[in-house]
């Protein structure tokens, strides 16, 4: 089944690209685009008889995407990069936000409702992470490790400005070195694994509405289970609400919501209210 699936993507990735480069009734299309966006919240107290705690958090972003479009075809590249820290009192720095995350979607024009589409996804940790117990800091994870790459191809409807949606069959890969409690197969005795490979089915819906004059909701869903696991789905919905204030300044709301058996057998969930700087770089 995996050589299959392995081989369906070769083929279907090469006749796409082969018909690309005989058709040139249009000419190519690049759209750059680029936001970073800085936000720092600080409380501090001296002689303060009502108690409380001396606090600092800053969060750092950057959005960046480069997209082509023809008559015949799309290719859309975004990046997510996240990280940010939060100390209390005289704590250390504790990470909040640690992330990147990579994805590229081809789509061909055939005449359909819906579009033939390749895609590639990379998340990975941009620091180590740590979690703190009872005053003790223990490291759980690393830049690529572990790390995630999956691909899918199937069918896509991205005509809509607002509603954006795809489904296919996909490989998903787990890469890890230290931390191989998220890679290994229970089921081996005397080995633990560093490398898992997955096929399934993945589903990846986008939304973004403007419901209100400098208002922006922006929700990113991707769905995805193996097909050795059926009644098992990761899941991770993505929601921001953002309020442009003026030209540098926004507030943004952000609930994330993440489940995958492999991290926890708990839904995982962070929420995050954020005002800062905001510019488009490009």
């Amino acid at each position: 089944m995996k050589n299959l699936v392995f081989l369906f993507f070769a083929v279907f990735a090469m006749n796409m690209f082969a018909q690309e480069g005989t058709d040139s009734t249009q000419a190519d299309k690049w759209e750059p685009k680029g936001i970073a966006g800085l936000n720092i919240s600080q409380i501090a107290f001296s002689n303060w008889t009502q108690g409380g705690d001396n606090a600092i958090t800053y969060s750092v972003s950057g959005n960046f995407s480069l997209n082509y479009t023809s008559s015949v075809s799309a290719f859309k590249n975004s990046l997510k990069i996240a990280y940010g820290q939060t100390k209390l009192a005289e704590d250390d720095f504790k990470t909040n936000d640690n992330e990147i995350y990579l994805e590229d979607v081809y789509s061909r024009r055939v005449g359909w409702a819906v579009d033939p589409f390749i895609s590639n996804i990379l998340r990975t940790n941009i620091a180590p992470g740590y979690t703190f117990n009872a005053g003790v800091k223990t490291k759980i994870s690393d830049i690529f490790d572990p790390g995630y790459l999956s691909q899918s191809m199937g069918f896509t409807y991205d005509r809509d400005k607002v509603f954006k949606t795809r489904l296919g069959i996909g490989l998903q890969e787990t890469f890890t070195n230290k931390f191989r409690q998220y890679t290994d197969d229970t089921k081996t005795k005397n080995k633990t694994e560093a490398f898992k490979l997955e096929t399934g089915i993945e589903s990846v819906t986008e939304t973004q509405w403007e419901f209100m004059e400098n208002m922006l909701l922006k929700s990113y869903l991707r769905l995805f289970t193996a097909f050795n696991r059926m009644d098992t789905w990761d899941v991770r919905w993505d929601n921001t609400i953002s309020a442009k204030i003026n030209k540098w300044f926004v507030f943004n709301i952000n609930v994330l919501v993440v489940y995958e058996k492999a991290q926890s057998l708990k839904t995982q969930l962070k929420e995050a209210m954020m005002f800062g700087v905001s510019y488009q770089l490009f």
